[in-house]
C-alpha cells in the first residue's frame, strides 16, 4: 500500500489524476445536460398532446351545447335546413 501512496503523491501522477477527475466531471455534466434536454423534450411533447386533446374536447363540448334538445327540435331544424 505504501507504493500506491508514493505514486499518487508524486507530481506527474497527481497532475494526471486531477486531469482524469476533471474530464470525468465534464463528461458527467454533459450526460446530465443531455438527460435534462430529453426530459424537457418529452414534457413538451406531452404538453402539446394535452393541448390538442383539450382543443378537441372543447370542440366536442361546443358541438354538444348546440345540439337539439329533443326529437321535435331536431325535426324542426331538419325542416328548416339548419342541420
Amino acid at each position: 500500500m505504501g507504493w500506491v501512496t508514493a505514486i499518487l503523491t508524486s507530481g506527474p501522477a497527481r497532475k494526471a489524476l486531477g486531469l482524469i477527475l476533471a474530464a470525468a466531471t465534464v463528461a458527467l455534466f454533459i450526460v446530465n445536460l443531455r438527460r435534462a434536454g430529453e426530459r424537457a423534450g418529452r414534457a413538451t411533447e406531452r404538453l402539446n398532446a394535452r393541448e390538442r386533446n383539450d382543443a378537441i374536447h372543447r370542440q366536442m363540448l361546443e358541438a354538444a351545447s348546440r345540439r337539439p334538445a329533443d326529437r321535435n327540435a331536431l325535426v324542426g331544424r331538419l325542416r328548416d335546413g339548419r342541420f
